[in-house]
């Protein structure tokens, strides 16, 4: 496990090229390379592009072959690791009920009056031990890695106190240090209103401002903060109060934004520079529009519009207005429960008006923005992460097409195989 491999004869080498999010029309430029080879070394790309080109360069330089893994492509598409940037993938207990209740007609405030929703996930998560949360979240980032997932973001939110809240960013600190899987940590304190604050919304955030979000940012727990800026839920003005402490502390800051109502949740993200506003379903022509000036992703999880039976975003409005789109799953144990990303490409071409294109660019280079990681990762360019997908047919075409099947037939982890479906699984140090 070195780091060093060469992949060659790549039927379609999609190196997605940039360093930074692309919006608009830029979103379709997947900088294909036929006949592809990439080289990673100490797991750090160091060539991509044609083989004959690539091979020669070794050959000149008198590079030892023998110090690489040399994999053939032949026939198989080769592109960037992909990223599932908005996630809440620590939780304990499951809602596989609510989820027939909601078949039935239920309604989220008749879920919520028996005891369902977020707060069956917070009573679950306070109960659950680290060891518990530790032995979950292993089994939920391998299934993303055979998705072809080589960096994911998890969302805390499930505690809406001091000590839930800290455990599960520290659960996922613990697992992104044993596991393939890259970890971007955001604390989603501002979830919902616990039921001991309930009609003391203002109090609840002086609470994860003064006791917690202090914490979170001084021990380095997360990277961003997150807030459900939604009707009955935060307002703009408390987001706004929120965030802008979470700034001032150095964190950057994303939002849940326009799920439900048309608020100004796009408007603020914008106004406040976020890395990224997401879901927007609701989100006003105007709000797009910001986003796309101010430069901040928007995020769409067409998963959860798809179980919730509601309309999705307006993905292609927004390409169309110049904005950076990222596609992300959003598992969770309610609204979302599904990990898997050909669902999400599936969804996304079929009834979002995105092209494939669009969406690998989405899922990849776009996605990694939206972690604030674009010059590290999403693409294959020297000097990013050797994180690769090789897919198990010669074109990137085959992703969406062979519906909600996945495609990958290998993860490449900073320079080394970690899944190959060949063998059966995933390959641990």
């Amino acid at each position: 496990m070195n780091g060093n491999m060469i992949i060659k004869n790549a039927s379609e080498l999609v190196t997605v090229s940039g360093f930074q999010a692309k919006k608009g029309s830029e979103m379709t430029d997947l900088h294909l390379i036929p006949d592809g080879a990439v080289v990673i070394q100490e797991g750090l790309i160091k060539a991509a592009g044609k083989t004959g080109d690539v091979w020669g360069k070794l050959t000149r330089e008198g590079t030892d072959l023998a110090l690489f893994d040399i994999l053939d492509a032949r026939g198989k598409a080769v592109l960037p690791g992909f990223v599932d940037s908005h996630t809440h993938f620590v939780f304990g207990g499951y809602r596989a009920e609510e989820f027939g209740w909601r078949l039935r007609g239920d309604s989220y405030m008749e879920i919520m009056a028996r005891g369902g929703g977020i707060v069956n996930t917070v009573k679950a998560t306070r109960k659950a031990s680290k060891d518990e949360l530790m032995a979950t979240g292993i089994r939920r980032l391998d299934s993303m890695l055979s998705f072809g997932v080589t960096t994911v973001e998890g969302k805390s939110g499930y505690g809406l106190d001091r000590e839930t809240e800290i455990k599960q960013l520290e659960v996922m600190a613990d697992l992104d240090q044993i596991h393939y899987v890259d970890i971007a940590r955001t604390f989603l304190g501002a979830h919902a209103v616990p039921e001991n604050y309930q009609g003391r919304e203002e109090a609840f955030l002086d609470f994860m401002m003064v006791e917690v979000l202090p914490e979170v940012a001084d021990h380095n727990l997360a990277e961003f903060c997150d807030i459900f800026c939604e009707k009955n839920v935060f307002s703009v003005a408390q987001s706004r109060r929120l965030l802008s402490r979470a700034k001032e502390l150095g964190l950057k800051v994303k939002l849940h934004a326009d799920e439900i109502v048309p608020l100004g949740g796009a408007e603020l993200a914008a106004e406040l520079g976020a890395v990224s506003a997401d879901h927007l379903l609701q989100a006003s022509d105007e709000g797009i529009r910001a986003l796309g000036r101010a430069g901040v992703v928007a995020t769409l999880l067409p998963g959860t519009a798809f179980s919730l039976k509601e309309p999705y975003a307006r993905g292609r409005f927004m390409i169309d207005s110049n904005c950076a789109v990222a596609l992300a799953t959003d598992f969770n144990p309610g609204s979302c429960y599904t990990e898997s990303i050909p669902l999400i490409f599936a969804l996304a071409t079929l009834y979002m008006e995105i092209s494939i294109e669009e969406a690998i660019t989405a899922l990849t280079l776009n996605g990694a923005a939206a972690l604030a990681r674009a010059e590290k990762i999403g693409s294959i360019d020297v000097g990013k992460d050797g994180d690769i997908v090789i897919l198990e047919f010669p074109s990137y075409q085959y992703i969406p097409y062979h519906i909600g099947v996945s495609t990958v037939e290998k993860v490449i982890k900073k320079g080394n195989v970690v899944f190959d479906k060949e063998k059966r699984g995933i390959s641990y140090c």
